[in-house]
């Protein structure tokens, strides 16, 4: 639903937002096999929570879809999260 109703979508190189308002916080982790075996999706997965975990003060409520990108597996921690409060920006979501 957040796919195709999504107020805002942001591209970056590592993954893709999708943001849409609401009165609650709803999440999804995306990484599909493109990204590589079940411990690279893992990964993705995990670096794409903690982003959010991290920033979640931050935050309006609403729904957030975060879809991840083969490339994210090769960058640091450090490097994703500057492009991820950088989207987030973008997408008016802070």
């Amino acid at each position: 639903m957040v796919y195709k109703h999504s107020t805002k979508t942001w591209h970056t190189s590592y993954f893709v937002l999708f943001f849409k308002k609401g009165d609650q916080y709803k999440v999804g982790f995306v990484a599909s096999k493109k990204i590589g075996n079940a411990v690279h999706r893992n990964r993705a997965k995990r670096l794409l929570r903690a982003h959010f975990i991290e920033n979640i003060d931050l935050l309006p409520q609403g729904s957030y879809v975060l879809v991840a990108k083969p490339s994210l597996i090769e960058e640091t921690y450090q490097t994703t999260r500057k492009t991820y409060l950088h989207a987030l920006k973008k997408c008016t979501a802070i």
